[in-house]
């Protein structure tokens, strides 16, 4: 019997691109990579897990900041390589940067210009 797992089209690499979005307001927070284990601890635990490549691990987001997300609904894109997870941002910060969003930065006339502020200290954030 074929799972949701087996449905999602994975990279060579074992992984799928997940975007978090707040549930709240439709922002897109972040993008991060998930491998089979994190989807599968994602769905049982509720909350968002991801796969860091630089670390080779699972990160259960907010394990070192708090920031955990909460997830409220997962979708799967039309080619079945791309989840969506409808989230509740635990702090309001998505971002390492220590912003809500990772989309902080915005291309005008040729340049990119930082429009959203820092809520919090990153230094704070990871103590």
């Amino acid at each position: 019997m074929q799972t949701f797992l087996d449905q999602v089209k994975w990279t060579a690499d074992g992984l799928v691109p997940a975007i978090a979005q707040d549930a709240a307001s439709g922002r897109i927070l972040m993008m991060a990579w998930m491998n089979r284990e994190a989807l599968d601890l994602t769905v049982r635990e509720g909350r968002a897990i991801y796969w860091s490549r630089s670390r080779a691990r699972l990160w259960r987001k907010g394990e070192t900041s708090g920031n955990v997300q909460q997830v409220q609904e997962i979708r799967l894109d039309c080619d079945a390589d791309v989840i969506v997870l409808q989230v509740e941002q635990a702090g309001g910060i998505a971002c390492h940067t220590g912003r809500q969003s990772c989309f902080f930065r915005v291309l005008k006339d040729g340049a990119w210009h930082t429009v959203d502020p820092v809520l919090q200290d990153p230094d704070t954030l990871y103590r």
